[in-house]
């Protein structure tokens, strides 16, 4: 069974920088991406960022593109997005998701109806 723990999250100050991270167990192959949503109250989930497993391509939403970082470990079981230079409208819950159309899902900007699999979800608070 696929399976996603999220972990980090948190409050920080304008500025100030988190380090999210996805762990995945339960994978068959590596042709997957994960990606990081959020979803601000009253808004509607949207990506973030996604990375594809097997070839490592990535997609950053473009408020996020100069200061967000996707990656992966060497066993390629963990994804991590460091986010620096936050800002309050970064603040929502954040979700890491898995989807088994890799290569439409980096290349579409990471649409959420592509995902097969949901975390949990953490919050993230980013204070003026």
């Amino acid at each position: 069974e696929e399976q996603l723990a999220e972990s980090g999250g948190g409050l920080v100050q304008t500025g100030g920088s988190l380090r999210l991270a996805c762990a995945a167990s339960g994978f068959t192959s590596d042709d997957y991406a994960i990606g990081w949503f959020r979803q601000a109250p009253g808004k509607e989930r949207e990506g973030v960022s996604c990375l594809s497993i097997k070839d490592e391509s990535t997609f950053y939403q473009y408020a996020v593109a100069d200061r967000f970082s996707i990656s992966s470990d060497n066993a390629k079981d963990t994804v991590a997005l460091q986010m620096r230079s936050l800002k309050p409208e970064d603040t929502a819950v954040y979700y890491c998701a898995v989807s088994h159309d890799a290569k439409q899902t980096v290349s579409a900007g990471c649409p959420a109806r592509l995902v097969n699999t949901w975390g949990q979800g953490t919050q993230v608070t980013v204070s003026s």
